[in-house]
């Protein structure tokens, strides 16, 4: 299993940084009116992400994969806490602004 995994390495490193690629130029050309819904979806993907990840840790003995693991969990979750801070913040800029505010001006 662990020559399979490690023979499978550069090609699936390549498709990691073929799709990192791809997926910049992806959200990079994606209307600023989109982004709060973008933002859902990779928050759901970063999920799913994150619960493979925890179930690969707890099956897994091989270090190097264990090592791969944790890092993916780690990704996710600051993927997906940074992902509804960031949506906050988004949804804040659309909330009217309290009475105060406007009377003070």
């Amino acid at each position: 299993m662990t020559s399979q995994v490690l023979a499978d390495l550069p090609v699936n490193l390549i498709i990691f940084i073929l799709s990192t690629f791809l997926g910049v130029e992806l959200i990079r050309h994606v209307s600023r009116l989109l982004h709060t819904p973008l933002m859902s979806l990779t928050n759901a993907i970063s999920s799913v992400s994150f619960v493979a990840a925890l179930i690969v840790l707890s099956e897994t003995t091989n270090t190097f994969i264990l090592t791969l693991a944790t890092v993916g969990v780690a990704l996710a979750f600051t993927n997906i806490v940074s992902g509804f801070l960031i949506t906050e913040r988004i949804l804040r800029m659309f909330r009217p602004r309290n009475k105060e505010a406007k009377s003070s001006k």
